[in-house]
């Protein structure tokens, strides 16, 4: 999969999760949960769906390691 493929992928769950934002428009290193006002119960739907869509098992002491979609890229290219 290829990392174009993956951030289309993140940018689909996370306008599911915040449907008046505009995820795309994140810089890579910017926090997504601070720019796009996500609370951790949506947080967490939306590992789980990154879980489920990429088929990757995201473990919950790895959570406060992808709070960029930079590092959520990396972290699932490593997975992959």
């Amino acid at each position: 999969m290829k990392v174009e493929d993956i951030k289309k992928v993140i940018y689909t769950e996370l306008k599911k999760i915040a449907p008046d934002t505009m995820p795309e428009a994140l810089k890579p290193d910017e926090n997504y949960r601070e720019i796009l006002d996500i609370d951790s119960f949506d947080a967490l739907q939306f590992i789980v769906a990154i879980d489920e869509m990429l088929g990757i098992n995201i473990p919950e002491e790895d959570y406060g390691k992808i709070n960029t979609i930079q590092n959520l890229v990396n972290y699932i290219v490593s997975k992959k």
